[in-house]
C-alpha cells in the first residue's frame, strides 16, 4: 500500500463552488479520534447518499432543507473562533465540490478535516481525512488510499471483520480506530476492549462529546 502525502489536493469533476447548504456549524471539541479533546470548528453540509439507519444527523440528509451560504460567510464566522481546526462533516460532505472552502479555509489559518464515508470523488485539500466506511455504499479506492484515519462503528459482532476488510484497504499510515455505535455501547464496548487487546493495531475510538455533553 502507498504512503500518503499531506496535505491532499484532490480532483473532482464538478465545477467548485462558492455556497454550500449548511445544516449546522459550531465551535466545540472534537469528540472522535486522533483528535479527539481538541478545538474545532464544526461545519456540518446537508445533504447524503448513503442513509445509515443509526444516523443520528438524519435531518443532514436532505440538502434542500438547509440554507445556502456563500464560502466566505462560513469561513467568516469560523475565524471568529481561536481555535484552527475546521471539521468539515455531514450528512455526507464529498456530495459537494469542496475546493473553494478548503482554499477559504487554509487562508484563514485553519487545518481542513473531514469525515466522509468516501462513497463520493474526493475534492478540496485535506489537512487530515477521518473515513468511517458504511456498509450501504461503500468507499472508492482512491478515498481509501487517502484516509489518514480509518474509524469503523461497530454495531454487531459480524462488524469486527468487515473493518478488517477495509484496514487491508488504507495506506500503511493509517490510523485504524473502533467505536461503538451509540445506542449500543454498553453491550459493544466491552467486545471492542476485548478485540483490541487481541488486534493492538486497532485503538479505541469514543464519542466523548456525548459523555461530556457538548455538540
Amino acid at each position: 500500500m502507498r504512503d500518503i502525502v499531506m496535505p491532499i489536493a484532490a480532483t473532482n469533476n464538478n465545477t467548485p463552488v462558492t455556497a454550500l447548504p449548511v445544516m449546522e456549524s459550531f465551535y466545540t471539541l472534537q469528540g472522535e479520534g486522533f483528535h479527539q479533546g481538541r478545538a474545532a470548528y464544526f461545519i456540518r453540509l446537508g445533504g447524503c447518499d448513503v442513509g445509515c439507519h443509526w444516523c443520528d444527523v438524519k435531518d443532514s440528509w436532505d440538502a434542500a432543507k438547509h440554507p445556502v451560504i456563500p464560502v466566505a460567510d462560513i469561513v467568516k464566522e469560523a475565524a471568529q473562533h481561536p481555535g484552527r481546526i475546521a471539521v468539515i462533516t455531514g450528512g455526507e460532505p464529498l456530495m459537494h465540490n469542496l475546493d473553494a472552502l478548503c482554499k477559504a479555509l487554509h487562508q484563514q489559518g485553519f487545518r481542513t478535516h473531514m469525515e466522509t464515508s468516501g462513497s463520493s470523488p474526493l475534492s478540496g485539500q485535506w489537512d487530515w481525512i477521518t473515513l468511517s466506511p458504511k456498509k450501504f455504499k461503500a468507499p472508492l479506492p482512491e478515498v481509501c488510499q487517502q484516509a489518514h484515519e480509518l474509524k469503523v462503528v461497530i454495531f454487531n459482532k459480524s462488524d469486527f471483520a468487515w473493518a478488517e476488510q477495509y484496514a487491508a484497504k488504507v495506506n500503511r499510515h493509517c490510523k485504524l480506530y473502533l467505536q461503538p455505535e451509540w445506542s449500543r455501547a454498553a453491550e459493544i464496548t466491552p467486545l471492542i476492549i476485548d478485540y483490541i487487546k487481541a488486534n493492538p493495531q486497532w485503538e479505541l475510538s469514543l464519542q466523548i462529546h456525548k459523555y461530556i455533553n457538548v455538540p
